[in-house]
């Protein structure tokens, strides 16, 4: 990774490298289309994770997921060495929804009500839904942790904005209890207007993170996302993750170059 000097990451962000394109609110990673289909040899393929539709083959399926394989600023990445400076805190304001699943065939989502936002600095970001990846799409120092949960946001101007959270084996966790009891075991949905979910008792305490501008970590792997990934990770138990394994599968697309981009860590 590249190391760059602190002024020339602050001005930077004040030029405002973070900002996202109105796009990347159409992609299927927030609207959960499903992805990208592309002509191969003997058919179309649908994206996945392994085989012929797997990470390594993303950018080849179709014009439309070509930069799966040819962008300079893709997700996830591994955390090494960030620069540290004073950044502006993560506000949230979340409000408990009821429950309303997904099984996508890709990942466990849950979609979330109207009226919940991220606010960082001067921007407010709204909570559209989050989704879960075992084992964890970031690395840091080059190692993977157990899973990761991401909170996708969008900005009244379309900017979109993904609170990422990782978990390490340990203690049973409340939060994703509540959720796993309704989980679908194949695709489709399911929703409990009697269950409530309220994120606000699952992250963590500290809210210092590492910020950097990447991409969707699916097809079409658009760029242009701003990514806050908090450093102090939450627990779950083996029972948890085993049992998310076992109805999605591995569904971590690999490290991508950090290329020259600023990764900066808050202090």
């Amino acid at each position: 990774m590249i190391r760059k000097t602190l002024a020339g990451a602050t001005a930077l962000v004040v030029a405002g490298i973070f900002s996202v394109s109105t796009a990347m609110a159409e992609s299927s990673h927030v609207a959960n289309k499903g992805g990208a289909h592309g002509a191969a040899k003997g058919g179309p393929v649908h994206w996945g994770y392994k085989g012929a539709g797997g990470p390594a083959n993303w950018g080849k399926l179709s014009a439309a997921t070509a930069i799966c394989g040819s962008g300079h600023r893709q997700s996830p990445i591994n955390v090494s060495g960030p620069t540290e400076m004073a950044l502006a805190p993560i506000r949230v304001s979340y409000k408990p929804t009821q429950l309303n699943l997904v099984n996508n065939g890709h990942t466990i989502q849950a979609n979330y009500a109207p009226g919940s936002h991220m606010r960082v600095g001067k921007r407010t970001y709204r909570l559209l839904q989050f989704h879960f990846h075992a084992p964890s799409e970031h690395q840091v120092d080059g190692r993977n942790y157990d899973a990761e949960v991401h909170f996708v946001h969008k900005s009244d101007d379309g900017k979109l904005a993904v609170l990422g959270v990782l978990f390490k084996v340990g203690a049973e966790n409340a939060f994703l209890k509540a959720i796993w009891s309704q989980m679908p075991s194949s695709k489709g949905t399911r929703s409990d207007p009697a269950v409530m979910l309220d994120p606000n008792a699952f992250l963590p305490a500290n809210r210092d993170y590492v910020r950097y501008f990447g991409s969707l970590t699916t097809p079409p792997c658009s760029e242009g996302v701003n990514w806050f990934l908090l450093k102090t990770p939450v627990e779950l138990s083996r029972a948890q993750l085993e049992r998310f394994s076992g109805i999605v599968g591995p569904n971590n697309r690999p490290v991508q170059k950090v290329h020259e981009r600023f990764v900066l860590r808050s202090k």
